[in-house]
Order: C-alpha cells, then structure tokens, then sequence
C-alpha cells in the first residue's frame, strides 16, 4: 500500500515545478526564485523544488504547497545535496521533503545512500531519492525512501540522455515498486509530455526549465530563426 504521507499525498496526481537558477545567471536570487514559486503555484502548481538554503527559506515563507529542498555543492559525482549535513539544513530551512543523490557513487561524508536515509528518517525527514538508473530506484527503496525520481536518468553515465523524459525508466520504476511513489523529472518541454507522463503512471512529475529557465527557452526559439 502506498504511503499515506500527507506531504506525498498533497502532491498526487499534480504538477511540481522547479524553480532554479544557476550561478552567475541575472535571476539567481532568493526574492526572485520566491517570485517565481508564487506565480508557479498561482498557474497551479502543487508543489515547488528548490536549491540552497536561503532559496527554500524564502519560497517556503510565501507559499502554501510543498516544497522539496535540494542543496547542490560541486559540479562532479555526487553533488545534490550529498551528505547528511546538507540534508539536515534543507529540513532546517524548511523543506517539506528534502531530496538527494541516490546514486551508488561514494559520499563526501563517507555514508551509505541507506545510512543517510536512515538517520533522516530518525529525525522525522521525508526523503526524495533522484535516481539515474534502476539500480539507483531498487537502492532507494531497499533504503526506505518515501519517493523515488528519474531525475538523475541521462546524467550519471548508466542511461542514454533521451530527447525527453525517460519513459522507459519510468515505467519500469512504475511497475516494480507500486508501494513506492515515482515522480518523473527532467527534460519535461511540453505539456504534452507532462500528460504522457502522468498516463504512465506517475505520481507527480517535475518540470523545471521549461518554465522557469527564461535563458534556455529563449535559446529554443532564437535556435528556430532563419538566418
């Protein structure tokens, strides 16, 4: 039977978005990704994904749905919220779920992924695991993870990196572990496919770029002109 877990619960069936913005970039700041999370939920968002601790404590004081806090240190290996001292301050901070790598790669604190989620879940944390391949989904919930993800599907070297969502993972996650909620996230474009994705079986699905990453979509378009 699937988790009765409220927060899982709120975001059934709906859309979750990410709003990020990476380092350097004009909207990278905590009012602004606040903003954006506000006129998210007033389109209908269900739920808002964020990065770094002053970005979940700002969004998490101006809207009412979940949010799922991440923390990203590094560029290389395991870098989204990689160690149980990341984790705790996104909880800190305010996050309803807190989400991680939940890759087999090693840990800069030297814990397993199941260790990092057992010490969460001690402390009462709902934990999201961002998986890059199956094996990465059967470690999340042989762990106890609350929700299980195709984030990382394209980025860790196991999976090819597909035009669109992973929808073979998905499905695959989908069908071996009814017990456990699965979110698809990542490279969501259209509404379309967020549509095809929830036909799939998914319990929530995450879109970022496509509606908050004004410099990427831009490029889609200027990509598109005749020169």
């Amino acid at each position: 039977m699937m988790s009765r877990n409220p927060v899982i619960e709120r975001v059934k069936g709906g859309l979750i978005v990410s709003c990020q913005a990476y380092p350097g970039e004009p909207l990278r700041h905590p009012e602004t990704m606040a903003q954006m999370a506000m006129a998210a939920v007033e389109g209908g968002a269900v739920g808002i994904r964020c990065q770094g601790l002053a970005d979940i404590a700002a969004i998490k004081g101006q809207v009412d749905v979940p949010v799922i806090g991440i923390w990203k240190d590094g560029s290389q290996g395991v870098y989204i919220t990689p160690t149980l001292r990341h984790a705790r301050c996104c909880a800190a901070a305010g996050a309803d779920i807190v989400a991680l790598d939940a890759t087999g790669r090693p840990r800069p604190d030297g814990r397993t992924y199941a260790q990092t989620v057992q010490a969460l879940h001690d402390e009462g944390v709902t934990v999201m695991a961002d998986c890059g391949s199956f094996d990465d989904a059967r470690r999340a919930v042989d762990a106890g993870s609350d929700i299980i993800s195709t984030t990382l599907s394209g980025y860790t070297g196991e999976r090819e990196k597909t035009d669109g969502p992973d929808l073979e993972l998905l499905e695959y996650m989908v069908s071996s572990f009814p017990d456990t909620p699965v979110l698809c996230e990542g490279r969501i474009h259209t509404p379309e496919q967020l549509h095809d994705v929830m036909s799939r079986g998914a319990w929530a699905a995450v879109v970022g770029t496509a509606i908050t990453h004004p410099t990427s979509i831009t490029r889609w378009f200027a990509a598109r002109l005749d020169h």
